[in-house]
Parts: C-alpha cells; sequence; structure tokens
C-alpha cells in the first residue's frame, strides 16, 4: 500500500503529467477558431448582415486575447482557481449565446451578444495563461517545443471538437454552440488541480528527449489521422457508427502521451544531478544567490562596460566572449576603485533577465514583436474569421472543412515553429524571431492564393495561412520569456495577445467586411433586385465570387511583408542576447 502512495504522489508531481495534462487543457482553448462554423448558425438564426458578423468575430478577438485579469489572477490565485475562473465564463458565455440562438430565450441588441461571446471566449485567456505559465516554468530549458506543442492543441481544439459534433449527429446545428459552451468548461474543471509548477527544473532525466519525441510523432500523426478522416468525411456519405470509431480513435491519440509520465514514474532512470537553470538568471545552480542587500559589482559598471567594449568582441566565440569580457570588466572595476571613472548604478533590467510590464512596454525590442505580431497574427485571424463566408462566395457546400483544415495546419505550424526555432537557436544561438520572419513570407504567399480565387487554392491557401499564423504563438511567447524574463511572463504573454484583437478589428472588423457588403450590393443591383436594408427577403444578402475577398487579401499580403521587415530588424538588434544566452551551450 505505502509503494502505491508512493507512487501516486511520484505521479502527480511529474512535470510530464503537468505537459500532457496541459496540452489537454489547452485542446479546450481553441474554442475561438470555431467561429467559421458558429457564425453562418447565428447569421441564419438572427439575420445578421456580413457587418455585424464581423464585429461578433472582433469581440470573440478581443475575448481571446485581453488577458490581462487572467495574467493577474494567475499571480494572485491558485492555478486551478484561474482555470475555475475561466470554465465558468466559458459556460456562461457561450451557454446564454445558446439559448438566444435556439430562441430558448428573447433575442438580445448586438451589443449584448458581443458581450456574451467576448465573456465566453475570454475563458481560453485563463487556460493559456495557466497552461503555458505552468509548463514554462517546469521547462524553462525548453521553452520552444513546449510553447509549441502547448499553443499546437489550442489551434487543433477546432478539429478535435468539430469529430466529436460529428460523430453525436446532432440534427440542430446551432447544438454546436451548446457543445462548445459545456464540453471545454467540464474538461477544464476534472483537470484544474493538475496543471500547476512542479519544481520540474530540478526533474531533468535522459529520457526526456525521447520523450519529446514521442509527442512530436503523436502530433504528427494526430494530424495526418485527422486531415484523412475530414476527407473521408467530405467525399463519402458514412455510416454515423463508422464516424463514432473514428472519434474513438482521435480520443485514444489525444491520451497517447500520458504513457510518458508512467514510465517516468516507473522506471528507475535517474534524475540528472543538474538543473535546468532559467536562461536569465545570471548565476549557475551551485552558486548561491545573493541576498537582495547586497548590490552586484556587474549593475554598477555595467553601462561603462558597454561604452568601452569594442564592436569585435560580440562576434568572437562564445568562451572568448566571456574572457575578453571578464578582463574588460576587472579593467573598469579597478578604474572605478581609483576614482578614474564615475560609477554609475543600472537602470532596469536588460534584455535576457526578468522584466516587469511596465519596464517592458519601454523597450523598442518589444514594440517590434508586437506589431509584427499584430499585421502578421491579424491578417491571418482575418482568413480565419471569414472562412465561411468565403468558402460560399466560392461555392463550396461545405464551410466547416475549410475550417478544419485550417485548425490542423495551425496546429502543425505552431508545433513546428516552436520545434524549427528551438533548432535556430540551440544548433546556431541564431534570434528566433526570424522564424517569426519566414512564417510571415509564408502568409504572404498564402493570401495572394486566397485574392486570386484560383482552383484549389482555398486548400492552398489555408495550409499557408494556417501554417504560418500558427508558427506566431509557438515563437513569440517563447521569444518574449526569453528577452524580457519569466517572473511576469503571464502579464508579457497577454499584452502580447492584444496584437490578436487590434488587428482583427481594423483587418476584418472594418476593411474585410466593408468590401465584402460593398460587393454584395453590387452584385443585388446588377441583378436588378430590390432593397432597402442589407436583406434580399429574409436572408442576409450575399455575395459571389473571388471579387468579394479579392482587395482585402492583396492588402494583407502587403501588410505581412512588413511583418517580415519588422521581424528582420528585430532579429538584427537581438543578435548579441541570443548569443549570449545559448552561445555557450554550444561551446
Amino acid at each position: 500500500m505505502a509503494k502505491v502512495k508512493e507512487f501516486m504522489v511520484m505521479f502527480f508531481n511529474n512535470r510530464w503529467l503537468v505537459f500532457v495534462v496541459a496540452m489537454w487543457v489547452q485542446s479546450c482553448a481553441g474554442i475561438g477558431y470555431l467561429f467559421g462554423s458558429l457564425s453562418p448558425v447565428i447569421k441564419s438564426s438572427l439575420n445578421y448582415n456580413q457587418r455585424q458578423i464581423a464585429r461578433l468575430g472582433v469581440a470573440k478577438d478581443l475575448g481571446d486575447s485581453v488577458g490581462f485579469l487572467a495574467g493577474t489572477l494567475s499571480e494572485i490565485l491558485p492555478l486551478w482557481a484561474a482555470l475555475l475562473v475561466g470554465a465558468i465564463k466559458n459556460f456562461i458565455g457561450y451557454g446564454w449565446v445558446w439559448l438566444i440562438a435556439t430562441h430558448r430565450v428573447p433575442t438580445l441588441p448586438l451589443w449584448v451578444m458581443c458581450i456574451l461571446i467576448f465573456v465566453g471566449t475570454n475563458g481560453e485567456t485563463y487556460f493559456n495563461t495557466v497552461a503555458l505559465v505552468a509548463c514554462v516554468q517546469n521547462f524553462p530549458r525548453s521553452r520552444g517545443p513546449v510553447v509549441g506543442i502547448l499553443k499546437g492543441f489550442a489551434g487543433l481544439g477546432g478539429a478535435i471538437l468539430t469529430q466529436i459534433y460529428a460523430s453525436i449527429n446532432w440534427p440542430d446545428r446551432a447544438s454546436l454552440i451548446f457543445m462548445v459552451a459545456v464540453g471545454p468548461s467540464m474538461v477544464v474543471i476534472s483537470l484544474m488541480f493538475i496543471v500547476r509548477p512542479v519544481g520540474g527544473h530540478k526533474q531533468l532525466r535522459s529520457l526526456d528527449g525521447s520523450s519529446f519525441s514521442f509527442i512530436y510523432c503523436v502530433c504528427l500523426i494526430l494530424a495526418a489521422y485527422l486531415m484523412g478522416v475530414m476527407l473521408v468525411e467530405d467525399l463519402l456519405d458514412l455510416n454515423q457508427t463508422i464516424v463514432r470509431i473514428f472519434t474513438l480513435v482521435l480520443f485514444l491519440l489525444v491520451i497517447a502521451p500520458i504513457m510518458i509520465p508512467i514510465q517516468m514514474t516507473l522506471s528507475r532512470d535517474p534524475l540528472d544531478p543538474k538543473e535546468e537553470s532559467l536562461l536569465a538568471s545570471p548565476r549557475t545552480s551551485n552558486e548561491p544567490a545573493k541576498p537582495e542587500s547586497e548590490p552586484d559589482p556587474n549593475d554598477f559598471i555595467f553601462s561603462e562596460l558597454e561604452d568601452e567594449k569594442p564592436q569585435e568582441v560580440d562576434l568572437l566565440p562564445a568562451s572568448e566572449r566571456q574572457k575578453r569580457l571578464a578582463q574588460l570588466q576587472a579593467k573598469l572595476a579597478q578604474a572605478a576603485a581609483r576614482g578614474a571613472v564615475r560609477v554609475k548604478r543600472r537602470r532596469g533590467p536588460h534584455r535576457g533577465e526578468d522584466f516587469t510590464l511596465t519596464q517592458a512596454l519601454v523597450k523598442a525590442d518589444f514594440w517590434l514583436i508586437f506589431w509584427s505580431l499584430l499585421l502578421g497574427s491579424g491578417s491571418g485571424l482575418t482568413v480565419i474569421d471569414n472562412l465561411g463566408q468565403m468558402s460560399q462566395s466560392l461555392g463550396y457546400e461545405k464551410p466547416h472543412i475549410f475550417v478544419s483544415m485550417i485548425s490542423i495546419w495551425n496546429f502543425l505550424g505552431r508545433v513546428g515553429g516552436g520545434y524549427f526555432s528551438e533548432i535556430v537557436v540551440r544548433e546556431y544561438a541564431y534570434p528566433r524571431p526570424v522564424a517569426m520572419a519566414v512564417a510571415q513570407a509564408v502568409m504572404a504567399i498564402g493570401h495572394l492564393f486566397f485574392a486570386m480565387g484560383w482552383p484549389g487554392a482555398m486548400y492552398i491557401g489555408t495550409l499557408l495561412i494556417g501554417v504560418g499564423y500558427g508558427a506566431h504563438w509557438a515563437v513569440v511567447p517563447a521569444a518574449t520569456s526569453e528577452l524580457f524574463g519569466l517572473k511576469k511572463f503571464g502579464a508579457l504573454y497577454n499584452f502580447m495577445t492584444l496584437a490578436n484583437p487590434a488587428g482583427s478589428l481594423v483587418f476584418s472588423g472594418v476593411l474585410a467586411s466593408s468590401i465584402y457588403d460593398k460587393e454584395a450590393e453590387k452584385q443585388a443591383q446588377h441583378r436588378n433586385q430590390r432593397f432597402d436594408k442589407l436583406f434580399v427577403g429574409d436572408e442576409p444578402l450575399k455575395c459571389e465570387g473571388s471579387v468579394c475577398f479579392c482587395t482585402t487579401y492583396i492588402i494583407m499580403s502587403a501588410l505581412c511583408v512588413i511583418a517580415v521587415v519588422l521581424s528582420m530588424i528585430l532579429v538584427r538588434r537581438t543578435k548579441v542576447v541570443y548569443q549570449h544566452l545559448y552561445g555557450k551551450t554550444r561551446g
């Protein structure tokens, strides 16, 4: 009995269990990507036009991105309490929307619907924040893979929920809103006590590398399986029993990573005596911490060191660079003792150390990340929010196929973005934001495919936009934690997520919807149809053809090119920082 109790304690405190459960929580944090499937239901049920749907989309994006409260509560409350708050908000917001869409309660004004969508989707920010904060602290030296996989499951959540909905086979399409309200809330409440920091930086194992490889394999199999299932279900009229078998296999794939913490707990693989140090920490794990009252001499002469060091020092190998800097530091210390130089205490932290949000807001690098993310992810979110209308305008009868497809490519972009950006920093000590520049270049091409409206462009454009958009959410959180530290990561990350609704507000809420409705009016006038509002009879006015979104996506492509330029400026500015953080690991 004692052995069973010991096993359960070790299992419950295993950082890999926290990581796997956080993956499941994150799969409930992607309900915002289902908006392309929910919006046609709301549009037809409440007779909304495209501008009104776009406003709901902006409210959804705001709810998905305004995470200040989630970040604050995650620092004040236990993490399980923050998850509980998120689950309650998800249930109340989308539950009420379902009641309205099914006419079980009176219809409310549009601004109230926007608030309900905001509240329901805002629950995701609690899931995101808690999962990322806990796992980044548990895996401080593996931020790229951890963030990529976690954010990948958030991107895949739409496809998973769509497949579950298909297996239930509810006759009422509005039932998808009901499932969004109830399903994620139940899952998160059942798992909320597990996702927490468990001192993971002290749990290094020799099996860690193979464990990450196993999870990557599961991710690839899961994405390929979902893609195959969707194509089969789209092309063939399957028996409902077969659809349920497909869903059962999906569940088995999702829970498969639980074998890792079980194996870790059962195996006798010894703990590595070394701890995973936080990249921002200037001392080693064996070096005792200095009392807060004792000032670090480096704090006093760092400004002189920056002024006096030759530029070629930054180009030297890591070991030689450290030696030269140490020599210069010693000379400056002696000069300061003789009074030859005036010692100045440095102002605030340097890149790679722990920043507060206020300190980060005055840094150019912080705003370069933000504006590059706004242009890149904002343009991608415009595609995600308008996929239903885009596919309908091009004559596709099943828009949910593209919603699920972009979820899968989004998932692969996040997992792949985390994996390849980790290679960039670990193998070459090169700035991680270069991966963001590559993703934005890919998105620029994808937007052009949507603009041209060529045969098959929806499939290719969905692939490129999904992969590029997803990569942003693997690279940005990891790069933010590297440049501005882990201590206030929740607040820093949630500020960055504001780029999503800001981009969506302009690109989708104003630009795309206005162009769509304008083209729809032109087509209606061309067909000599009389209308006083944006309706024909009882049906909302619709636009047909690639012209509905052509101008929008040409503009989106140009904005992605600007984002590439901003990302490369950030790469140039942070080369020395990444050499300092990762250069020594290559030596």
